[in-house]
């Protein structure tokens, strides 16, 4: 096949999906001429498994993402079918929302935006190889020199599509999510090709391989989708969205959200269900070692449930919408990859399913990803000057997981070819640190999810903070406008000043006061107290104290809640912040890019090998590889300390 060239650009951007959409955008509104490379142009943000957006933690990274000057909250906000903030019944570090979404419309809609940006090109196409120069340290080329004694062995030049056109190019993204060599599985049944039916990309995997990266293979799944109008809803119990709706968006009205939601069901599994699974375990792919890849472990299939925990007598199940103009519904808790016959049987087991027909059958699907160890902390592969990853292709699950890795990897191409220095976001200052710096250290053998329980500064890393926290970043990257950050200024000093006021203002026990306090079930005062120490009680909330606070500012309802959350836990925030300076001692400590660990003679071979594998940049990023103990840090340290 005749190769040619077919345009000159920036970036490439491999991939439309979650990761592809943002990585397009935040390239493109920064500047560089973009293309965006699909399988399928009508499938542009896709959501081959549950169409909602957000979730515990996953929340957390819908709004760092908004914060940042990304487009999912935004979208989800235009397109959703109902939406609900998660554990509100515990504090607020682990309050999360979660929206349904209408597949179709949160689809077309994003590909509308992508549309709309005049540096971005949408190409339908396959990527079948990446090509790129060797980098020699030959004395002739300062620059190649410089690259090589940073490591690079390679920098990416162009990429070639399936018909032999070339896209010359001065980075890529590869956002290839759970295409590269793709497979679907259903019991005996296996169809070559990625999710939904959709065209896999079998061509790519080598390429990646020639050039030195290391591919592994992960799986995961999704459940059937049923025929709404066989379903018995009677019969399970309704789960309604939250009236008033809290966009995901900072920028969002809270007024156009506000909007009629269609409800969500819950059923159960039973032992009925789990006998049918017991019985035919032998014919999933799963149990019968037909599938090569490692699941997610904490989003397993109904047969890993049943089989894992088999005192467990039911399992959830909920029943939810996939969209505004289709009947199909979507089984969420019963993921498989059983044969069609049994999927039926299980499936009718349910309470208010006995009658259902199944539309799209429950699968599983393999793919190849990334092997850990390959990437730097700006998500660009150590070897490879200009070649960034994101998404599932890291190894990641999840929409959200995938949309923030895009866009921080996207900013970071866009600030290398710029030569201005990178935008990080650590540990402390964000759940994307969090992912982050999990992918980049960790050896990870299944596909990684985002957790609270992963956040060890969770209480700093609210939610419903996100904007102060990573505004700035976001400005500072050139994503968030002028008056978007005069405005998070502005909102910051409300806050201070709200808090400083409440401090001050005294209120006695006069009878008036009093009768508040019994009206509010709260005890009454035995002296004068601030408004401040009054909002800590918990039956006194900020907007209950309103008729005490006759001097209150009008001040917008978000900062009211920042105002609360601040004064409440002070003593808990002020010990996170303690132990965050803790953490920055670490992190400020940096390892020379050219160190040679051969040298350090004391070093334990196991964590020579995990340093050479994952070239931390600084001594808290070694503290958290896998093999890498204290005394390994000790004798680090030590080294660098001898180095001056």
């Amino acid at each position: 096949m005749e190769n040619y060239i077919i345009d000159s650009v920036d970036i490439c951007v491999i991939g439309a999906g979650h990761a592809g959409c943002e990585a397009a955008l935040a390239s493109a509104r920064l500047g560089m001429k973009t293309v965006v490379f699909t399988v399928s142009a009508d499938n542009i943000a896709f959501m081959p498994c549950n169409p909602h957006i957000g979730g515990s933690s996953k929340g957390h990274l819908v709004r760092e993402i908004d914060a940042l000057g990304g487009e999912m909250g935004k979208n989800i906000d235009k397109t959703f079918l109902q939406s609900k903030m998660l554990n509100t019944s515990k504090g607020p570090a682990v309050h999360s929302l979660r929206a349904q979404a209408d597949k179709l419309q949160y689809s077309l809609s994003m590909k509308k935006i992508l549309e709309a940006e005049k540096n971005i090109t949408i190409k339908q196409t396959e990527v079948v190889e990446l090509i790129c120069d060797d980098i020699n340290d030959d004395g002739v080329d300062e620059f190649s020199n410089d690259l090589h004694k940073l490591g690079y062995l390679k920098k990416v030049k162009a990429v070639r599509i399936a018909t032999g056109g070339i896209y010359n190019c001065r980075a890529v993204i590869i956002c290839t999510g759970t295409y590269l060599k793709a497979r679907c599985l259903c019991g005996e049944s296996i169809t070559y090709t990625g999710p939904n039916g959709m065209q896999a990309s079998n061509n790519f995997s080598a390429s990646l391989e020639s050039n030195g990266i290391r591919l592994r293979r992960f799986k995961t799944g999704t459940p059937a989708r049923l025929d709404g109008n066989s379903i018995d809803y009677s019969k399970m119990s309704i789960q309604n969205g939250d009236s008033p709706v809290v966009p995901f968006s900072f920028s969002t009205d809270p007024a156009t959200v506000q909007r009629e939601q269609l409800p969500c069901y819950l059923t159960y599994t039973n032992e009925k269900t789990h006998e049918i699974i017991r019985k035919s375990i032998d014919r999933s792919p799963i149990y019968s070692g037909v599938i090569e890849g490692v699941g997610p472990r904490y989003c397993p299939s109904i047969e890993d449930k049943v089989i894992k925990f088999p005192d467990h007598n039911r399992h959830q199940v909920f029943i939810e919408p996939e969209g505004t103009y289709t009947n199909e519904m979507y089984v969420d808790g019963m993921s498989s990859s059983m044969p069609e016959d049994v999927q039926l049987e299980m499936y009718r087991s349910v309470k208010g399913l006995e009658n259902c027909r199944i539309v799209k059958n429950a699968y599983a699907i393999e793919y190849d990803c990334l092997c850990s160890g390959q990437l730097s902390p700006i998500l660009e592969v150590h070897s490879i000057r200009g070649c960034f990853c994101a998404g599932q292709f890291n190894g990641s699950s999840g929409y959200e997981e995938a949309a923030a890795q895009g866009l921080y990897a996207a900013i970071n191409a866009v600030r290398q070819l710029q030569g201005k220095d990178y935008i990080t976001i650590d540990r402390s200052e964000g759940y994307i640190g969090v992912l982050i710096d999990d992918l980049v250290t960790k050896d990870n053998q299944e596909p990684y999810r985002m957790m609270t329980s992963r956040a060890e500064y969770r209480l700093l890393l609210r939610q419903d903070n996100a904007d102060l926290r990573l505004r700035e970043k976001g400005y500072e990257a050139g994503l968030i406008s002028e008056e978007e950050i005069t405005a998070l200024r502005a909102k910051r000093e409300m806050i201070k000043n709200e808090i400083a006021r409440l401090k001050k203002v005294k209120v006695g026990a006069s009878a008036h006061i009093q009768e508040f306090m019994e009206k509010n079930g709260s005890s009454s005062l035995k002296t004068a107290c601030s408004l401040a120490e009054l909002v800590c009680r918990p039956e006194l909330s900020y907007d209950v104290l309103r008729e005490i606070d006759p001097d209150r500012p009008d001040i917008p309802t978000d900062v009211g809640k920042q105002v609360e959350i601040e004064i409440r836990y002070e003593g808990y925030i002020s010990r996170q912040e303690a132990q965050v300076e803790a953490f920055k001692k670490m992190e400020i400590k940096k390892i020379p890019s050219d160190i040679d660990y051969d040298q350090i003679g004391s070093l334990r071979i196991e964590a020579r090998q995990k340093l050479k594998q994952f070239r931390p940049e600084s001594i808290g990023q070694a503290s958290r590889i896998g093999g890498v103990n204290p005394a390994d840090i000790s004798v680090l340290l030590v080294y660098l300390g001898s180095k001056g």
